[in-house]
């Protein structure tokens, strides 16, 4: 494949080097100078110019590529060349990264993004899936299909525990693809039991939060009632 990265910064580089190791052909763009490490990436092709100019697009053959890669750190760039990419050149999938959380509502396929990256989205999931036990917590979003990839770990008094997945009653609207125990992941079946600690991966409708809502209610240990928390008192 094909792929132009715009932004040859850390992000763009390390992108690049992943790439290249798994043998696609890769052209790297930056208007900064100081960003051409070319030593670092012989094997891609490296253009200093502004990509919102669509003339250095055409210059990287953009209408060849397989994947336009918009990783600068300025929002306003990689939505303009995710834009250009898609509305002059045709590109089949762009990838953008989103820098500012505030901003990532315009990543979508208004601007010619097929799929925003949000590292601190990313990171907020990776600290929610350490802290949170009982509750789905969202790790990846497949924008074609409009579905999500949730996990939920077992907590210690979960409701769940001990029971076998055909008897748990899981929304409808959700998939299990597979259960992590003790670092190994899965494929549950119906007479599968849930452990203390088990991770589950769900396929579930972006929208769907009753879903959602009902996974927390399977999953969740229950609040104290009134009276226990007088006794502790």
């Amino acid at each position: 494949m094909y792929i132009i990265i715009v932004g040859a910064g850390s992000v763009g580089r390390s992108i690049a080097r992943e790439l290249l190791s798994y043998g696609h052909e890769v052209a790297l763009i930056d208007q900064a100078a100081q960003k051409l490490q070319v030593a670092k990436l012989a094997d891609a092709d490296w253009l200093l110019a502004d990509a919102c100019d669509p003339q250095t697009l055409h210059q990287a053959e953009a209408r060849r590529a397989d994947v336009v890669v918009a990783a600068t750190g300025d929002d306003k760039v990689n939505l303009v060349v995710s834009l250009l990419s898609k509305t002059e050149f045709a590109v089949p999938r762009t990838v953008a990264r989103v820098n500012n959380p505030t901003n990532e509502w315009m990543f979508d396929d208004t601007w010619g993004v097929d799929i925003p990256v949000s590292t601190p989205r990313i990171m907020t999931s990776l600290v929610e899936e350490v802290v949170a036990e009982g509750t789905p917590v969202h790790l990846f979003r497949f924008h074609g299909s409009g579905t999500s990839l949730y996990s939920v770990t077992v907590p210690d008094g979960s409701p769940a525990t001990g029971r076998r997945l055909s008897d748990l009653q899981l929304p409808v609207q959700t998939a299990l693809v597979a259960i992590l125990r003790d670092t190994h992941p899965f494929t549950p079946g119906i007479d599968s039991t849930i452990e203390i600690g088990d991770e589950l991966l769900l396929l579930i409708p972006t929208q769907a939060d009753a879903a959602l809502t009902a996974l927390r209610e399977i999953f969740d240990t229950p609040a104290p009632e009134p009276e226990d928390l007088a006794q502790e008192d």
